[in-house]
Parts: C-alpha cells; structure tokens; sequence
C-alpha cells in the first residue's frame, strides 16, 4: 500500500510528472517567445503561476449552475493525469509492478482530464463555457478515434501484446518502430492527436481566448484553476512520453544515454511548439474533418502497411 502510494503521489506519479510537465511548460512558453522574438519567462514561471493561483487568488464559484461539480471537476482532471503517468512512467522507467503498462487502459484514463474540463464547463451555468464544452465534446469524437488507431497499430507492429513494458523492449532488442515507413505515419498522426489533446492551436477551439474568452475555463479562478494548471502540465509531460514509449523505444537510463531519453522528450515537445506556433486556429468542422478523414486516412494507411511488414 505504502509503495502505490509513493508510486502516485511521488515518483513516478504527481509529484513528479507535475515538476517535469511545468519545466516542459517553461521551454514551450520559451521556444514560442523565440518564435516571436522575444525573450520569454524565466526558468520557474510555471512553478510562480502555479502557488499564485493556489495561495493568493480567490477562487470565485459562479452563481449559477453546480459549486460541487464546478470544484470537483479540476479535482478529477488531476486524478485522472496522475493515474495514467503512473502506468506511463513504471514501464519507461523499467519498474515492475503488477501492471504492465496496459495501452487501452492508459487510452480511457487519458480521457478523464478532458471529460472533467466538460463536466467543469457545465457546472458552471456560464453559457461561454457551455459553449466551450460543446466543442471540447465535438473535437474528442473526432481525435480520439484516430488515436486508438494509433494504438492499434502499435499493438499489431508488438504483435499483438498490449502492454508497455513488452513494446518498448520489442524495441530495444530490434528496431524503434519509428524506423519504418509505417511507424512515421503513425507518429504524425500521434502528434496532431497529442496536440488535440492538449487544446494546443489549431485545436484550440475549447478555450478560444479571442472567440469565447477561455470557454470551458471561463469562470475558474484560484485553487480550482490551479488544479487545472496542474493537469495540463502532467499532460504536457506524460503525452510526449506515451509516444516516445510506444514509437521510440522508450528510456534508457544508463549513461549516455539518459540524454537521449531527455532529447526525445524534448524533441516530441518542440515539434507541438512549433506546429502551434506556424498554424492559425481552425473552425471546429475543419479539426473534426481533418480527424475524421485525413488523419483517418494516414492511419489506416499505415495499418495495411504494417500488415505487410513495412
């Protein structure tokens, strides 16, 4: 019990993809700077906006709508986070548990925090925010079904086995399966997923600062929008880390070789930068055409290439 506790709370859990997701934060906020020629925040800004919203701004419950609701959903979006770095992080950091790492029970946990922001938004009885769910629910039904095509086509390269710890060890003794012409198809198609996910521009439709004023977030403040940071920053790390695990053979913390474990990671995190950075903000029917059809299509492609051994 002890040691599920420190698995969830400390290392490889909160604590932990909490620190790393808001260094991971700072260097996407930096990269965007750069982008924009500017200089950018410092080093512990996303730790600064965190314990601001946490231990000195008032957290606000709408009028109307549900306070419970309202302030569990932020609550849920962590605990939803946290669980599935848990079963991320033990198979990349080759701990052995009694789970392995399962992908289809890491794909309905990475769908927690997004249904919390909607259950959130709904709470809140704001109509901004009703709006910002309705679109969070729309843009779900159109990525999350091009990402358990992603997930399937991993599970077909590991021949068949659904577990973490025997994907990335397929990996590690042969080949990344980034290597293949079917593997780089499935990581174009992750990382637009991811950047879904993520609420990232162009699929920032959500939270559209310029359209609805933060949308699903509009009437969070305080402790119940700090929560929310944290959620994001867990997600910002635990994601690029599910396909550095499920595409390029995972960590390899000996030596060097830690370097390139923190590379990778980075890597999968400046290309989100920077397609964030060079795309303007779409309309929810062209984000959900682009899932439903050309992100589809790439997919599939690559499972009938995979069958064929490429």
């Amino acid at each position: 019990m002890a040691v599920s506790l420190f698995y969830f709370f400390v290392f490889p859990g909160l604590l932990f993809a909490a620190t790393i997701g808001a260094f991971l934060s700072w260097f996407d906020r930096k990269i965007t700077a750069r982008v924009q020629f500017r200089k950018g925040p410092p080093l512990l800004q996303p730790f600064y906006d965190f314990f601001k919203l946490l231990l000195v701004k008032e957290t606000i419950l709408p009028r109307h709508g549900s306070p419970l609701l309202f302030l569990l959903a932020p609550i849920f979006a962590v605990i939803g986070a946290t669980l599935a770095s848990v079963f991320i992080l033990l198979p990349l950091f080759s701990i052995n548990t009694g789970f392995k790492g399962d992908l289809l029970v890491i794909f309905y946990l990475l769908t927690i925090p997004s249904f919390s922001y909607i259950i959130g938004a709904l709470a809140s009885g704001n109509p901004l925010a009703a709006v910002g769910g309705s679109r969070e629910m729309k843009l779900i039904l159109g990525y999350e079904m091009t990402f358990i095509l992603v997930i399937a086509g991993i599970i077909m390269k590991c021949e068949q086995h659904f577990d973490l710890n025997t994907i990335i060890q397929t990996q590690q003794e042969g080949t990344p399966f980034i290597g293949s012409i079917s593997g780089v198809l499935l990581f174009i198609v992750a990382i637009f997923c991811i950047q879904a996910k993520l609420a990232l521009v162009p699929f920032d439709m959500p939270e559209a600062e310029t359209e609805i004023t933060e949308g699903i977030f509009i009437e969070y403040s305080g402790a119940a929008y700090a929560m929310i940071k944290l959620a994001k920053y867990i997600m910002l790390f635990i994601l690029p880390a599910l396909i550095v695990a499920m595409l390029m053979s995972g960590f390899n913390l000996h030596g060097i070789n830690i370097l390139w474990a923190i590379l990778k990671v980075l890597g999968v995190v400046l290309a989100l930068t920077l397609i964030r950075n060079t795309n303007p903000r779409v309309k929810i029917k062209q984000a959900i055409s682009f899932f439903m059809i050309w992100m589809n299509l790439i997919a599939v492609i690559a499972l009938v290439l995979i069958a064929f051994g490429l």
